[in-house]
């Protein structure tokens, strides 16, 4: 038997003939809904194959993944964990401890809640000539880069790190520290799109090399700093396809090598509700960013948006150490290399990014570029909020499976404040809906099986604001559901029932409706609404509906009837 199935082939089967049967498996629904366009406008095939990557790419595919592999500025993933502290004695406690149990590289944001003094910056430089480093600081007169004056001449040339500042800091004698940064965490977390987001980063190359006139020069100061989000290929190709478009720009300038890629994980898609679940993004994001090539990274705890524990942050800690440790993908030197998918992703990202790159040069470079930049990613910004909204794009724990049961944690960690989550509309209303003490209830009519799905859609569309509503079980009389409306003190009902039931018994049952209640019903009847309305129906509760704008308008309505 065992050399009978050694002698077992299958016959290949062709796109045509995959795309036959996944016509047939969609019943009646076009192939065309297989495909999926991105926020960065790049249309994501139900299926990749290595034709289709040798028809678009032909000899470009093979220098895109030479260009990938040769452009890696380490063969490590540094661990650079944040250090916390609410006070000198206790973070100093914490650089140590962190340092102890497996973080590799110093990152301090100098927005704290004590003052740098002599005492605490003393031992921060002596820190600083032992470690890699990231510092995130408010400019040149921040009071944490006074650590560099404590360190001695003759180890300046030792210290190594990056500085990320809101403008360009100058250190003479420290020759390895890198204080040009494309910073695209700002604009991410604005709500740009990869393909922004490497513009960007372009853009920003350009213009500090333009004001430091040897290049070598300023490409030894220079580095990229990334958030990574939640798409999990797509950040995997942004990685990539900065180091393809790094080859280009410097290339132009008559140069070569690598460029340090520094990362943290996005707090964009962060939400305070479910907390945990952004652990699951963290991951995940830590995942695609070891599996693009970054060099150095930071995970951000999963409660980093109120204060974090002494728990979430080693938890953080450990997201790495396992991603090192324990699932090999970092000795692999360029894990995603060859994937149809992922090779056809990194080039049409290359693609844009290069063209937006020029549009904004050809305008007179980022500063010039600067009010139609803000714009583009103030559109993509809303437009990924609206996904969130009508759940084409879900937000686990906040737009989807929400807990109403979740309180939000009271402290705000300032350090984020600014940054445009896209779960901050659901947090937003999630309070007001709270507050304003809303009795809800879901009234099923008609057989359980074909009833109970609807029931439990429009219960999670409530929970998602933090409204719990009574759930009935399914009547199976209109009378039944005219005596429950009559004797209930919900303000807000939805009615659960299948679409025929719905058009044949809603104006019989809603003969009960007393005043002041709000009457919606789950389903899309756009034929109907005329009729409904007379009948008494308030609205509707239905898939794709834009979830703030519904739950916002029922708020307005059952506040204005209790007036």
């Amino acid at each position: 038997m065992a050399n009978t199935m050694k002698n077992i082939e299958f016959n290949a089967a062709s796109y045509s003939e995959w795309q036959d049967a996944a016509v047939k498996a969609l019943k009646g629904k076009p192939f065309e809904s297989l495909f999926t366009k991105t926020a960065e406008g790049i249309t994501l095939e139900p299926l990749y194959t290595q034709q289709m990557l040798i028809d678009r790419l032909g000899e470009q595919l093979e220098k895109q993944v030479a260009t990938v592999r040769a452009n890696k500025f380490s063969n490590d993933f540094t661990v650079a964990q944040q250090v916390y502290g609410d006070t000198a004695e206790s973070f100093i406690e914490n650089l140590k401890d962190s340092l102890a149990r497996g973080n590799e590289a110093l990152t301090i944001d100098s927005r704290v809640n004590f003052i740098w003094d002599e005492a605490v910056l003393v031992q921060i430089a002596d820190y600083l000539t032992e470690y890699s480093f990231k510092l995130i600081v408010q400019g040149q007169d921040d009071a944490l880069l006074k650590a560099f004056d404590y360190i001695a001449d003759d180890k300046a040339s030792q210290v190594e790190g990056f500085i990320i500042s809101t403008e360009t800091v100058t250190l003479s004698k420290f020759g390895k520290v890198r204080t040009y940064c494309a910073n695209a965490v700002t604009v991410h977390n604005a709500g740009a799109t990869a393909v922004q987001e490497l513009a960007y980063v372009l853009a920003s190359a350009a213009k500090y090399a333009n004001e430091e006139q040897d290049f070598d020069t300023f490409a030894s100061k220079f580095f990229v700093n990334f958030a990574i989000d939640t798409q999990f290929f797509m950040e995997v190709a942004k990685v990539r396809a900065m180091k393809v478009l790094w080859q280009a720009f410097t290339a132009a300038y008559g140069a070569n090598g690598a460029v340090p890629v520094v990362a943290e994980t996005s707090v964009r898609s962060f939400s305070k509700y479910d907390v945990y679940v952004n652990l699951l993004r963290a991951g995940n994001e830590a995942l695609s960013g070891a599996i693009g090539g970054v060099d150095f990274f930071t995970v951000h705890p999963h409660d980093v948006l109120s204060k974090p524990t002494e728990q979430s942050i080693r938890i953080a800690r450990n997201v790495q150490l396992v991603l090192k440790e324990e699932t090999h993908v970092l000795k692999v030197q360029d894990p995603a290399g060859g994937s149809y998918f992922v090779e056809d992703l990194t080039a049409a990202l290359v693609k844009d990014a290069w063209a937006y790159f020029l549009q904004i040069e050809e305008a007179g470079g980022l500063d010039a570029f600067a009010a139609q930049f803000d714009a583009d990613v103030q559109a993509a910004y809303e437009a990924r909020v609206k996904a969130t909204q009508s759940r084409k794009q879900s937000l686990i724990g906040t737009n989807i499976y929400a807990n109403p049961q979740d309180e939000v944690a009271q402290e705000e960690n300032g350090q984020f404040a600014d940054v445009q989550r896209i779960a901050i509309p659901f947090e937003t209303l999630r309070a007001e809906a709270v507050a304003s003490n809303v009795k809800a209830a879901v009234v099923s009519f008609g057989e359980l099986k074909k009833v109970k799905p609807r029931a439990d859609f429009v219960s999670g569309i409530l929970n998602t604001v933090g409204i719990v509503p009574e759930k009935t079980a399914p009547f199976a009389t209109v009378q039944e559901v005219q005596a429950y409306l009559s004797q209930t003190d919900a303000s807000y009902i939805i009615i659960a029932a299948t679409d025929d039931d719905v058009k044949e018994h809603i104006a019989a049952i809603l003969t009960a409706k007393k005043d002041g209640q709000v009457v919606d019903v789950a389903g899309r009847f756009k034929e109907d609404e005329a009729a409904f309305a007379q009948a008494g129906v308030d609205g509707y509760v239905f898939a794709g509906q834009n979830i703030i704008e519904k739950v916002q308008g029922v708020l307005a309505t059952t506040k204005e009837v209790q007036r």
